[in-house]
């Protein structure tokens, strides 16, 4: 390989075999690490208010509540390793090796595959919740939703366990030189991914929120005029207006991360060469921001949340007892 005088290399000494360093003005550069670091700061800091607010309060122990810890589980993750991982393989040399290169992709599959489930299971909580009040209490039960929950984030390290296969055993493959962290999918593996992670979660999730939407919307203006059927009245009586406001919570949350998700997978449709492409690193960390935006959404919309960060962050959850405090 030919290097152009006054070039930097990531590695100096390995001069036809290290990578070119990024070609970023300085000061950008700096501007660009410190946002986007303190984003990924944000971001892991709310989410762990989440999850201990979930964890450590007995009254938040619901089905609802626990899809949401697991959500704010991935969004965690998403703060504390894919979003330093992202900006260090595109604002710097990588030099933490080909190993942790293939750890690092192997991390972002998985836990964006496990996002994404974690929204189709929210989607059919708040289907069965609304459309099927009278069995909601039998069929979505806390036990069962641990359950799903623990077998889909098995299902997603399994799967990013298969379709990565080749990086995993071979760490490195694919990097053209000392320095770079790429990872490429061939057209068979891409197009099932595509189908798995996109083609078949968003439309169920739009699918069955419209639905959702609907019986909303009917319940409320019932409630409204007060002139309702009997099976609407005993639907009623089971469906009230703290489901219905969870309903319009979780549903801001889903058009949020469809919101975010989208692009990325349209342009990684439309993209073939992604890893050279100036706009991957765009699209991929307004998919990332989804994780910084979920929590400020149930800060803005769920009392519950609030009250518990306060005790969190005065310390209070320490004392005797705050468990079972009634933060509701």
């Amino acid at each position: 390989m030919e290097i152009q005088k006054g070039v930097e290399l990531c590695f100096p000494k390995l001069l036809n075999t290290s990578c070119i360093k990024p070609a970023l003005n300085w000061s950008k550069a700096v501007l660009l690490n410190i946002v986007l670091s303190c984003v990924s700061l944000i971001t892991t800091a709310l989410n762990l208010l989440v999850i201990i607010s979930v964890s450590h309060f007995r009254k938040l122990h619901t089905p609802t509540n626990i899809l949401l810890l697991s959500l704010a589980v991935s969004d965690f993750l998403v703060g504390l390793l894919l979003m330093p991982f992202e900006i260090f393989r595109n604002t710097a040399c990588w030099v933490l090796g080909d190993l942790m290169c293939s750890v690092s992709w192997y991390l972002t599959g998985n836990i964006a595959f496990a996002s994404t489930g974690n929204i189709v299971l929210i989607s059919i909580d708040r289907y069965v919740a609304i459309c099927h009040p009278l069995h909601y209490p039998t069929r979505i039960t806390v036990a069962r939703v641990k359950l799903s929950v623990s077998l889909f984030w098995l299902f997603a390290i399994f799967y990013s366990s298969l379709y990565m296969k080749d990086v995993l055993i071979k760490p490195g493959r694919y990097n053209s030189c000392y320095g770079e962290c790429v990872f490429i999918i061939n057209d068979i593996a891409g197009i099932f991914d595509m189908v798995l992670s996109f083609f078949v979660p968003v439309p169920v999730i739009v699918i069955l929120y419209m639905r959702v939407f609907v019986v909303a919307v009917s319940q409320a203006r019932a409630m409204r005029s007060h002139v309702t059927a009997v099976t609407l009245q005993c639907s009623l009586n089971h469906t009230n207006k703290s489901e219905l406001k969870a309903a319009r919570t979780l549903g801001i949350l889903v058009v949020v991360f469809l919101i975010c998700y989208c692009p990325f997978f349209c342009f990684s449709f439309g993209v073939e060469d992604m890893a050279n492409n100036p706009s991957t690193f765009f699209v991929i960390m307004v998919f990332y921001f989804n994780s910084c935006l979920n929590p400020l959404i149930y800060g803005l919309f769920y009392p519950w949340f609030r009250n518990a960060v306060k005790l969190i962050i005065t310390l209070q959850i320490f004392k005797h007892e705050t468990s079972e405090a009634n933060i509701l």
